[in-house]
């Protein structure tokens, strides 16, 4: 058996899914402003509406006054939140295949939203736009007097019709399939008590794990690309995840202030306003003085209060707004603030009993730190 080959072949598969997470990592910062400005547009008149006692704005559709015009910014921003395959596609082609595979891309998804193949098609549609850009650079090489022609004509072409071939004609099928099948499982989950529990633990353990990283962005992700077939009640157990990180450590420095470092106790102060309106990145130092204990303690205490939320009966009503103060666009907006507030202060009592924080780690970080970063729910 030749060894030598496959421990190559591993080291090669490797760097192609570390690549291939950044990649992914990319488009979704390109989709993080689109799906939080939406989500916000949407969720704005819908608030208005219930303050005037209004459940719906769309029996204001074909009506006039300041109902009919709340409505129309409503539709504006559910336009958005149904970019968000589209977008999500087109810039992970750019990532992969730089400018000549965006358009492929933005067709991808598209394509994926038109045929119901959802975030996966949409996630496989921006692979097969970047990676066939990347080979006809590598492989095609005409003439230099036609050499302009390969970025702007020839490689889109051929992306673009190998995404209409593929997505359009051969996977739509099987890619709608399977993603009906996903949505139809999690809005079973959604009708069952129980079920909802286990599916907010399972998400909280996920957003608690690597902060900003591939778990947590993937169960993000997952949340908010099911907005766009309106199924919400996953977001808000991810946007109650997200919050207990930084509002824990600041609870932590303030009850017990004698067990952390000057610079950590000073940073506590900052981490009250991260974890009022959703930034995980104030959980990262607290966490990096000892990750073999904190990983875990922030994963229970993330599932503790994303599954307490469930249980007490938080109800989507519409898109989910992150930060604490989302609780107004939710149905049995308590439970979700109760549901924080315990899974935090279960993470300050656990971290100060398990790690002694005045003896504060430097860590040298490397680029790969950097999938641990800012996240706003």
């Amino acid at each position: 058996m030749d060894y030598d080959f496959i421990i190559l072949g591993g080291v090669s598969m490797v760097k192609f899914f570390k690549e291939l997470k950044g990649h992914l990592m990319t488009g979704i910062s390109y989709m993080l402003p689109l799906i939080i400005g939406a989500s916000l547009v949407v969720a704005v008149p819908k608030l208005i509406g219930v303050a005037f006692g209004i459940a719906t704005l769309d029996v204001y559709k074909d009506q006039g006054g300041i109902f009919h015009f709340l409505y129309l910014i409503e539709q504006a921003g559910w336009t958005g939140v149904g970019l968000l395959n589209t977008v999500l596609a087109g810039f992970v082609a750019y990532s992969i295949g730089d400018k000549p595979a965006i358009g492929a891309g933005f067709i991808a998804g598209a394509i994926a939203s038109h045929t119901n193949a959802g975030f996966i098609g949409a996630i496989i549609g921006a692979m097969l736009a970047g990676y066939s850009c990347q080979w006809v650079k590598k492989h095609f090489h005409l003439p230099s007097a036609f050499s302009s022609t390969m970025p702007l004509v020839i490689i889109p072409l051929i992306a673009t019709g190998l995404v209409g071939i593929v997505m359009g004609a051969i996977l739509s099928g099987p890619l709608s399939a399977i993603n009906q099948a996903l949505v139809d499982w999690l809005s079973m989950m959604c009708q069952s008590d129980t079920n909802m529990v286990i599916m907010a633990a399972i998400l909280g353990c996920m957003i608690g794990f690597d902060l900003g990283g591939p778990v947590n962005k993937s169960a993000w992700m997952a949340g908010n690309a099911l907005l766009a077939s309106n199924i919400w009640q996953p977001n808000i157990y991810i946007n109650c995840a997200i919050l207990i990180p930084p509002l824990g450590y600041a609870i932590a420095t303030a009850i017990r202030g004698s067990r952390f470092s000057e610079n950590l106790r000073e940073s506590g102060k900052g981490n009250w306003v991260m974890g009022f309106i959703g930034i995980t990145e104030g959980a990262i130092p607290y966490t990096m003085v000892n990750p073999a204990k904190l990983i875990p303690i922030n994963m229970v205490s993330c599932a503790v209060g994303a599954a307490l939320t469930a249980f007490l009966g938080a109800k989507a009503i519409m898109p989910p707004v992150g930060g604490l103060y989302g609780f107004v666009s939710i149905g049995n907006g308590w439970a979700y603030i109760i549901g924080t507030v315990v899974g935090a202060f279960l993470l300050a009592v656990l971290a100060t009993c398990f790690v002694d924080f005045t003896t504060e780690k430097e860590e040298e970080f490397s680029e790969d730190d950097d999938e641990i970063k800012l996240e706003i729910g």
